[in-house]
């Protein structure tokens, strides 16, 4: 038998941290044992799904390189396959139809509730074999009364819940449309779905769905339901930890890599390994290894972890992420440095490729505005004692022939020699000239990367700005 797992996400709302895992988990599983993974967007909701929440899905699973080995289903374009499902259930005697009024409904969940029953349909029009009319109806489920269902959970094990305590649910509404666990359960079957592998908050669904796949007469998928993920307060994730969604963590300039990594770690553990690339998540990807306990997320491991792939991992594997924080910060890749030398200097000090953009802003700038840096540091580091140094190590680097980090700090060492000045006190000044910040690369390795004009340039216009200044002498 092969393998074929699914991911279904609702669009009604962003691409999650949870759905993402089990998405990844599903396509590994299915990876992992040479099997089909299929995408299937459940959009029968039409007043909540909408277009751009269904491209936001799509998009997500695109950056982070999650593909469906077949065309991707939509459930709103399989409404006749749902009636024709649903006509064998009545035909078959395994489904009715139930004018019970909503007035009705309302009397008898009250009158359990206040018996302290479980809420829960009463059958009344469960034995009567009503027949389609005009006036408002439903049609339920005919689940059994007696027995129980059985499954083995891949994450949770054997998992039992007595017919008794079932409804009979509705599969279709008064205006004709399947309701969710119906789709789901005529989905899986027609697309061959072996293993289904989604969140803990679908195990309450999974024997009602067994029933109607068994009334059906057919297989009964494996069944393997994730712990949910935590926030670092132990309380279900949501936007008060940050950022949950996929397309936000793009944003901040996390590599698709990286959240991979981290997600396949959030639940699942094969030995003490940390870091795992893509082939050897297959490799050893399995379910009976995920751990049953809620996984809780920390977006400091998460930063370490990126931190961990800038370094490692060429330029050219995560080029198109790094343009898109280029082109966030207006800024044009060109007028500065090779990206590959940014990202070697600046991964040392920065863990997202958003901060290794904004950190670099003065590589791509043509000037700096003195004023606008800020007026403590001006007042501080711009003196005009340094005048003198500044311009003696803007003569020597005008002379250099062989612009790299090595002779550019022969220079500077050597003109501070010659001056008896220190780097600590000259440094500061000259950082704050060329970058117009306190803190960048070393020294030479910045001018390196700055270009020996715009160093020169910068020099220059710094040496005019103390010269000019009026607090230079206070």
């Amino acid at each position: 038998m092969k393998v074929r797992t699914r991911f279904a996400p609702s669009p009604t709302g962003d691409l999650h941290v949870g759905g993402v895992r089990t998405a990844l988990f599903s396509w590994l599983y299915a990876k992992h044992h040479g099997g089909d993974f299929l995408l299937r967007i459940e959009d029968t909701d039409v007043e909540r799904s909408t277009e751009c929440s269904t491209q936001v899905i799509l998009d997500g699973l695109a950056w982070l390189n999650i593909q469906s080995d077949e065309p991707i289903c939509y459930q709103s374009q399989r409404f006749d396959y749902y009636k024709e499902i649903i006509e064998k259930l009545l035909t078959s005697g395994q489904a009715y139809r139930c004018y019970c009024s909503k007035q009705r409904l309302e009397e008898v969940r009250a009158g359990q509730m206040a018996a302290k029953e479980k809420p829960r349909y009463d059958g009344h029009c469960r034995d009567k074999n009503l027949p389609e009319t005009n006036e408002p109806h439903v049609i339920r489920f005919r689940n059994p009364d007696s027995g129980a269902v059985h499954f083995v959970d891949q994450v949770y094990g054997d998992i039992t819940v007595q017919n008794s305590e079932l409804d009979d649910l509705i599969i279709a509404r008064t205006d004709g449309t399947p309701t969710y666990n119906l789709c789901v359960v005529a989905d899986d079957l027609a697309m061959g779905i072996t293993h289904v592998i989604r969140g803990e908050d679908h195990v309450n669904n999974t024997p009602k769905q067994i029933n109607i796949l068994k009334a059906l007469g057919a297989d009964v998928p494996v069944y393997a339901h994730l712990p949910m993920i935590l926030g670092e307060d132990g309380k279900r994730l949501s936007k008060r930890h940050g950022a949950v969604s996929v397309l936000e963590f793009r944003e901040q300039g996390i590599l698709p890599q990286a959240l991979l990594n981290y997600l396949v770690r959030l639940g699942w553990s094969h030995g003490d390994q940390e870091i795992f690339s893509r082939n050897e998540m297959i490799r050893d990807f399995d379910l009976p290894a995920v751990n049953r306990s809620s996984a809780g997320f920390n977006h400091d491991k998460l930063c370490w972890l990126n931190q961990h792939y800038l370094k490692t991992t060429p330029v050219s594997d995560f080029l198109p992420d790094l343009l898109y924080q280029f082109q966030r910060l207006h800024l044009e890749p060109k007028d500065g440095p090779v990206l590959e030398k940014l990202v070697v200097v600046q991964a040392e000090r920065c863990k997202t490729l958003s901060e290794i953009v904004e950190k670099s802003e003065y590589f791509y700038k043509e000037t700096l505005e003195y004023e606008r840096i800020d007026e403590a540091a001006r007042k501080k580091l711009f003196k005009a004692d340094l005048v003198r140094p500044l311009s003696e190590i803007r003569r020597g680097l005008f002379e250099l022939s062989a612009w790299e980090a090595s002779s550019i700090h022969t220079v500077i060492k050597e003109t501070l020699e010659k001056l008896e000045l220190s780097l600590g006190k000259v440094g500061p000044t000259l950082r704050l000239a060329l970058t117009g910040t306190t803190t960048s690369p070393s020294i030479d390795v910045t001018l390196e990367l700055l270009g020996k004009q715009r160093t020169l340039d910068r020099l220059k216009s710094a040496l005019d700005y103390i010269e000019e200044s009026d607090f230079v002498n206070d």
